[in-house]
């Protein structure tokens, strides 16, 4: 059995292959992130991926299966309740969520909520509804660069996002009002997964850009997860994009913040040159944020294929004690009803040059398949009361 001594894993935001037999349990018929942006489009190329069996694993429209694919393949099974990020993402690690974070997209937060917000900031309030982060601010932002009033808005996720205008709201403010907005909302009443500091610059409606300055403020693991056990036994545990965020810090040796996808991919490369011994973490949140939410399987596409001209150099770096694994956290099909996630089976594609094997492994019933077979894989055990089984054994 190959161990390996660094681990590449590249986590493609929402890039759901199907539904499962849960879909339905949170209203998802006939749901297929993959299948249905690639249906979307003319043409698809995404070389990289096909090599690395993507279209052996789950039919994709313009890109055909290929004879010998490049590694192993399978399909993962989200045993947790939910479909957000954090619940996927943490669900990798290990942890087991049997109670779903609280969303409040169609209700916008409660009064007595906002209320205390407003009181201990010293802001009124504006707002209070899921928005797209970009639509909000044409249409508030110039109303709270007059006023001082705080933008409070969700989203299809468990989230409280605040915006401020970086120069007549101040980032210290921002910051000190979401540090608020998280305390509060650690009360189980509330229990939102994330609070979003969203600073923004721009002289006006059409002019506003979001910028690199957001801070996540997350709740904290439930459990200890496999990145704390690397971490506590000297191995490196390198995030990039919004990994740090997910885990609250938690297992994480190095953090890397990342101005869009092809940025993470970018700092991916660059880490690669790097002599560690451990885990690079990588997510890659513009297939979510920009294309998935939004409804854009076009976008999307285009996407993945800025994505794919990346992992090819990714995939040309990689030596011989080294393992790209490449997922998803939950699926967000941009040609379905409204704007939320979608319950989905995630795709599991792994592969080193050391690989003297390939083929499609079938189904594998949790996530945390990803967490267990990096723990076999630098000798440390499971932490108590997580889930997942290893499949160091079959990537032969």
């Amino acid at each position: 059995m190959k161990k390996y001594d660094r681990v590449f894993l590249l986590v493609i935001d929402s890039l759901g292959i199907g539904q499962d037999d849960t879909s339905k349990e949170y209203g998802d018929v006939d749901v297929d992130t993959l299948l249905h942006i690639s249906e979307s489009v003319d043409s698809l190329k995404i070389p990289n991926l096909q090599r690395l069996g993507i279209a052996n694993l789950h039919p994709i429209k313009h890109v055909d299966k290929v004879e010998h694919p490049l590694g192993y393949q399978m399909k993962l099974r989200e045993a947790s309740v939910g479909k957000d990020t954090m619940t996927g993402h943490w669900e990798m690690m290990g942890l087991h969520i049997t109670k779903p974070f609280k969303t409040f997209t169609d209700t916008g937060f409660p009064q007595e909520l906002l209320d205390e917000l407003s009181e201990r900031t010293g802001h009124k309030i504006v707002g209070n509804k899921s928005a797209s982060g970009t639509a909000i601010l044409d249409e508030l932002g110039e109303h709270q660069m007059k006023t001082g009033d705080m933008i409070v808005y969700t989203s299809a996720d468990s989230v409280l996002q605040i915006c401020g205008h970086e120069e007549t709201f101040g980032l210290d403010e921002l910051y000190r009002c979401c540090e608020i907005a998280r305390e509060i909302t650690l009360r189980d009443e509330y229990k939102v997964g994330r609070v979003i500091a969203r600073p923004y610059v721009g002289t006006g409606k059409g002019h506003f850009t979001r910028t690199s300055n957001r801070h996540d403020y997350a709740l904290k693991p439930y459990g200890r997860t496999v990145l704390n056990e690397l971490k506590d036994n000297g191995y490196d545990v390198i995030s990039v994009g919004k990994i740090s965020d997910i885990f609250d810090g938690e297992g994480i040796t190095e953090s890397n913040k990342s101005t869009s996808s092809i940025h993470g991919m970018e700092q991916t490369l660059e880490i690669m040159d790097k002599d560690f011994k451990g885990v690079c973490f990588v997510n890659l949140v513009d297939f979510d944020a920009l294309w998935g939410h939004r409804r854009n399987p076009v976008g999307y596409a285009q996407e993945l294929e800025k994505f794919d001209v990346n992992l090819g150099k990714v995939i040309d770096k990689l030596g011989q004690n080294d393992l790209l694994i490449i997922t998803a956290d939950h699926g967000n099909d941009p040609t379905y009803q409204g704007t939320d996630h979608t319950r989905e089976y995630v795709p599991f594609l792994a592969y080193s040059p050391a690989m003297k094997g390939e083929g499609v492994l079938g189904i594998k019933e949790s996530f945390a398949t990803i967490g267990a077979t990096l723990a076999e894989n630098f000798n440390l055990k499971m932490p108590e009361n997580t889930i997942g089984e290893s499949v160091l054994n079959e990537l032969v």
